[in-house]
């Protein structure tokens, strides 16, 4: 199992390395294609070459045209099969840790908690791969609030790493009498304000922690994007009504603050970065990487 894993890594990173070549490639035949619809002469570093990419752009289609990225491939099979979950803590979890952990496995669908004990990241990304794990949620706390949460994809990644702020557990919500019930239907899911391509990824790694559901379920989840900060709020609905619809809480609730996206799993130190946030971008104030 351990050599197949590193094999089928080795040809990943391989697949991964000749993304930077075809991208290449492909703006040079982006401006012949330009070139030759507005009837203007040939870029002069791309003379040399233009025979050679006339003939592959005649030879390509609308499948072929646009390079693939192994952005694609990680998410290849999610339409496959279910997703299934591994929600695990930081060790020695407090009992506030411990109960949001809980109610976490109610919002993630096929989800399994794991009591964390002593062991160590890399050996429960091996165990997850062993069973066929699509995705590992690791989250952390700081003097017992929770203050981390990090997804990661398999078998190759991508993790995303997010603070967590404002977190309200169904526990420690004050209006426990307007809560609706923890309904285990598959949800529905809104996306909010998630424009740029950061934002389109994030979402994403998002979206392919839930299955499809079916289209009468009754629950909703919204990830809603205001300055790159993500609002979670998880509802029940019921239509009383044409024009009349009952929303009740859930819970529970937080904020989300991405700060890293890693091409690989969270075991793997090595793994390059995609993107991650600077301090000298929180100067930027009106700069948002989110969404508009």
């Amino acid at each position: 199992m351990l050599k197949r894993n590193v094999r089928l890594r080795r040809e990943y990173l391989y697949r991964k390395n000749l993304e930077g070549q075809q991208r290449l490639d492909y703006e040079k035949k982006l401006k012949i294609r330009e070139a030759l619809e507005e009837g203007k002469p040939i870029p002069t570093e791309l003379r040399n070459e233009e025979a050679g990419l006339r003939r592959e752009i005649d030879l390509e289609d609308e499948n072929t045209a646009v390079p693939h990225s192994t952005i694609d491939d990680e998410y290849a099979s999610a339409f496959d099969r279910d997703p299934k979950i591994l929600l695990t803590t930081s060790r020695s979890p407090s009992a506030p840790l411990t109960q949001f952990v809980k109610e976490l496995k109610f919002v993630f669908p096929n989800a399994q908690r794991m009591n964390r004990g002593g062991q160590v990241i890399s050996e429960i990304i091996e165990t997850c791969r062993a069973h066929d794990f699509t995705d590992v949620i690791l989250v952390h706390e700081h003097r017992g609030v929770p203050d981390g949460m990090v997804i990661s994809h398999l078998p190759f990644g991508p993790t995303a790493y997010f603070g967590l702020l404002n977190v309200v557990t169904r526990h420690d919500n004050k209006d426990k009498d307007l809560l609706g019930p923890m309904s285990e239907a598959y949800p529905h899911l809104i996306f909010n304000n998630f424009s740029t391509k950061l934002g389109q990824r994030t979402a994403n790694i998002l979206k392919y922690l839930f299955p499809v559901p079916k289209p009468d379920s009754k629950r909703v989840l919204t990830f809603a994007n205001e300055s790159d900060y993500i609002s979670f709020r998880h509802h029940n609905y019921k239509s009383d009504g044409p024009k009349s619809v009952d929303l009740r809480e859930v819970g529970p609730r937080f904020e989300m603050r991405l700060y890293q996206i890693k091409l690989g799993t969270m075991d793997q130190n090595e793994a390059q970065t995609e993107w991650v946030i600077r301090p000298y971008m929180n100067t930027s104030r009106k700069r948002q990487f989110l969404g508009e």
